[in-house]
């Protein structure tokens, strides 16, 4: 391979987007998008609710990116913005009942569209691309804490 095929940041950065728009494309009847459904997933994984800060640092979004994703969930009712019962000033986003319904037949949907782009491979390289991806996204301060650990 040569040139951008050759490119990891590259084949990430494409492969991302083939994943994402096939996921777009599967949630697209349920009226969601992929950072739609992350925002809801996250909202709706975590008990009490989780804050618009942790959101945008999960996602790797700007944070003014995740205001007009919770404003469009919640103008949808599928989230809602709760006060926090450890910091008042701090309001944090949790799923509505019917943010719950709708993620549980989104997370079938999106589940789909990963395989329509992923189908090719078996679901051991699934797997291992899964795995190797975390370790990637997880950074080298902690994938030099698991080699050492491992070693």
């Amino acid at each position: 391979m040569t040139g951008l095929t050759d490119d990891v940041g590259f084949l990430l950065t494409r492969a991302s987007g083939l994943v994402v728009r096939a996921t777009n494309t599967a949630l697209a009847d349920l009226g969601l998008r992929v950072r739609q459904y992350s925002v809801l997933t996250l909202a709706d994984d975590s008990s009490d609710g989780i804050s618009q800060r942790d959101l945008a640092e999960v996602l790797g979004l700007d944070p003014s990116q995740v205001v007009a994703l919770v404003d469009e969930l919640a103008a949808a009712e599928l989230v809602e913005r709760r006060p926090s019962p450890t910091d008042r000033r701090q309001r944090l986003v949790a799923a509505t009942a019917n943010g719950v319904r709708l993620r549980r037949r989104a997370d079938t949907a999106a589940a789909a569209g990963v395989q329509r782009q992923l189908g090719d491979l078996t679901a051991e390289e699934q797997q291992t691309l899964r795995g190797l991806l975390q370790r990637v996204v997880a950074g080298p301060d902690d994938v030099g804490e698991e080699t050492r650990r491992a070693g």
